[in-house]
């Protein structure tokens, strides 16, 4: 099974603060939702809930939920409590691709088990205050891609490079 992770982070790996996004990128938004529409997209509960309710589960994506708490319900998504459950839900005749997307704990779960063969990383050129931070990774076997390079404008207030990562 192939898997992928998409990220946005600044500088210093941030990634977030108080659950919510650092930025508002309406270029890397469009970025993100080409690339992960009509696949699977993997949260964390967290995650899940920071996205604004009008949005979830996120359209044209098959929504998996990782949570500890095996009560826990997300309307609109199938949830589970190990990723080891994946495959149970992943057609792999008609799913395509399956995306992590987050937060940091699902990005670490997914890597430490080395189930990470693809990342998708746009590398906002700031820093930021944050909480969160997207893990360390070992470069180490990654090929690497720059897809583009995109200059702020008036709608998107930082400039940001994406690049694609395969192993």
């Amino acid at each position: 099974m192939n898997y992928s992770l998409i990220v946005a982070m600044g500088k210093h790996r941030e990634i977030g603060k108080d659950n919510d996004l650092l930025w508002r990128l309406p270029r890397d938004m469009k970025f993100f939702k080409a690339t992960t529409e009509g696949h699977t997209v993997v949260m964390g509960r967290k995650n899940w809930e920071s996205i604004p309710e009008k949005f979830r589960p996120l359209p044209n994506r098959k929504n998996i939920v990782v949570s500890r708490n095996p009560d826990y319900e997300a309307d609109g998504a199938i949830v589970i409590s190990d990723l080891k459950e994946i495959p149970t839900h992943f057609n792999v005749e008609s799913d395509k691709k399956c995306f992590f997307i987050g937060g940091a704990q699902i990005y670490k779960l997914a890597l430490e088990q080395g189930l990470i063969n693809e990342m998708y990383i746009t590398q906002v050129h700031e820093t930021f205050e944050a909480d969160t931070y997207f893990p360390f990774v070992n470069w180490d076997g990654w090929d690497e891609e720059e897809l583009f390079e995109f200059e702020k404008d008036d709608k998107n207030p930082h400039s940001f490079t994406v690049t694609k990562y395969t192993r």
